[in-house]
């Protein structure tokens, strides 16, 4: 299979975020990475040949010429002209497939020569206009994909990219895209005025495949999506428990666009869990402030439906237990992006490029690459335990966790005072070890240790670790019993037989003395000392 080489050209430290989240896209989507390289200077090793020559062939070399440009020329060499005007002109003398796309659309700030190469390059070829790294990942991809088209490498176009077999022009809202257009103009400063005609409009967004609506543009702003997309619905479930069981005490299945899916979804979970109101003490406007983060539960739907597959016949399930909120989708990572890396920065790889840029030219999704990072935050603030990721089979599953320890939760546990205080201080510190339990709560290891096995087999703690230093606890999940099973358990206890009166919070315990029937037994220790006694007698 040919691989087709990219050069990037541009002012490499003005652009250099724009640069490494290109890379990060091209290298990493299924399609694009299959057939394209991309070539960035600051990787090349050192060597003997300047840098001049280098970018140069580089140049000669490539397939494609990509031209970033923004508000700086670059420093300008003996020739009078700085490397990325040389890379263009050396580009155009090679007959290159040349793409140039020029961020924001204030040319007032651009120094005088990148504004003259600019409108030279206009003149000679289609260029671009982005916002954002989203924005010119999503115009990059459409355009590489017509390159791939044109080359023959591919004779079917991406899912999304593809026109939407029996849906016409007709089948789009004009009402959709005006209001679209108005709030990425107000949220993004997107160039296009909401009052574009709907083809230019379409055709700005790489949203026509050959004057046809792309399977993209029926699901943003089709009049009816789910005639053409069935399966694009989203389906929310409440369950009262923490299993899947009918009946469903409430079932939702939600239709609509892109945009309508995610609001519908979000407000079925929200009027679903627990709110507390505040007053007005620090302002006119009341402050709520839900169990779980509303914006935490908003970036696990966005997802579900920005990066689901679409060409599945499965849907986005979005299901509510009493213990956790569980987000499922069809469609797996990328291939080079791991669920242990979702947890640390990482690049932005949308599985359908057409509909995320929308979605964040619309403030639905906030920056590129940081909605899982911005989950695990949220919940940390809310002291909730961190969001859980896997894959079961081919669908993505998202997990958010309630806090399910409940006042009758606790009651029906039958914790004592030191346990009940080492929850609340779990909540606010989120671990604790059985050196901190004994030192916190004065008691022996003994006693600590049995506290906590306790708590761990009611579920109400979890430990990380086996043994030694290293282990310690935090708050369980999610219950390993039911609240019937916990009431049986503490009945279970209270019913053994009274050993030693436990101690109380802040009171030394005494020395336990283990007893058999034959009266109370020595300590190995004792033993040792009592035999050592009878040696020095005889």
């Amino acid at each position: 299979m040919d691989r087709f080489r990219i050069f990037t050209s541009n002012v490499q430290k003005e652009m250099q975020p724009e640069r490494e989240a290109l890379r990060d896209f091209v290298r990493g989507d299924p399609l694009l990475g299959r057939f394209f390289d991309l070539f960035l200077f600051e990787e090349q090793p050192a060597g003997t040949r300047t840098a001049r020559e280098v970018y140069l062939a580089e140049v000669d070399r490539c397939d494609v010429y990509l031209g970033l440009y923004g508000s700086e020329y670059g420093t300008v060499g003996t020739d009078g002209l700085s490397a990325t005007e040389r890379e263009y002109n050396r580009a155009t003398e090679k007959g290159k497939c040349r793409l140039v796309y020029v961020r924001g659309t204030d040319d007032t700030t651009r120094e005088s020569k990148m504004l003259e190469l600019i409108r030279r390059a206009e003149g000679q070829l289609i260029r671009r206009r982005f916002v954002a790294a989203p924005d010119l990942n999503r115009q990059v991809y459409a355009s590489l994909v017509a390159f791939l088209e044109e080359r023959g490498a591919i004779t079917q176009r991406p899912f999304d990219a593809a026109a939407c077999p029996e849906a016409t022009l007709a089948d789009i809202s004009e009402e959709k895209i005006a209001g679209f257009l108005a709030r990425a103009q107000r949220a993004r400063g997107y160039p296009l005025d909401p009052e574009t005609p709907m083809p230019a409009a379409l055709a700005h967004m790489d949203l026509l495949d050959d004057d046809r609506p792309t399977r993209a543009a029926v699901l943003l702003f089709g009049k009816q999506p789910q005639r053409f997309l069935i399966t694009s619905e989203v389906k929310c479930l409440h369950f009262h428990g923490t299993e899947v069981r009918k009946p469903i005490p409430s079932y939702q299945v939600y239709r609509g666009d892109v945009f309508q899916l995610v609001d519908q979804a979000i407000d079925f979970v929200m009027s679903k869990i627990v709110r507390s109101v505040g007053t007005r003490a620090a302002g006119p406007q009341v402050p709520v402030t839900y169990e779980l983060p509303r914006d935490a539960v908003a970036e696990a739907i966005v997802n579900a439906v920005a990066h689901r597959d679409y060409s599945s016949n499965a849907s986005v399930q979005v299901m509510l237990f009493a213990d956790r909120l569980e987000v499922w989708n069809p469609g797996e990572l990328p291939p080079n992006l791991t669920l242990e890396q979702l947890r640390r920065p990482h690049p932005s790889i949308p599985h359908n490029p057409l509909i995320a840029e929308p979605l964040f030219l619309a403030r639905y999704i906030e920056k590129a690459g940081t909605g899982i990072l911005d989950m695990i935050e949220l919940c940390g603030e809310a002291r909730l335990p961190e969001p859980d990721f896997r894959q079961d089979g081919g669908q993505f599953v998202q997990t958010l966790w309630r806090d399910w320890l409940t006042a009758e939760v606790l009651s029906a546990a039958g914790l004592n005072e030191r346990q009940t205080a080492a929850v609340a201080y779990l909540r606010s510190s989120g671990r604790i070890t059985n050196s901190q339990y004994q030192e916190m709560y004065h008691v022996a290891k003994r006693s600590a240790h049995r506290d906590l096995a306790d708590m761990l087999r009611k579920g109400l703690v979890a430990r990380v670790g086996l043994t030694g230093k290293g282990t310690y606890y935090v708050l369980g999940k999610s219950a390993a019993v039911t609240l019937r099973e916990l009431a049986a358990i503490h009945k279970e206890v209270a019913a053994r037989p009274k050993g030693p009166q436990r101690s109380q919070m802040g009171r030394k315990e005494p020395k336990e003395v283990a007893t058999t029937s034959k009266g109370p037994q020595r300590s190995q220790r004792g033993r040792n000392e009592i035999k050592r006694g009878a040696k020095s007698t005889r």
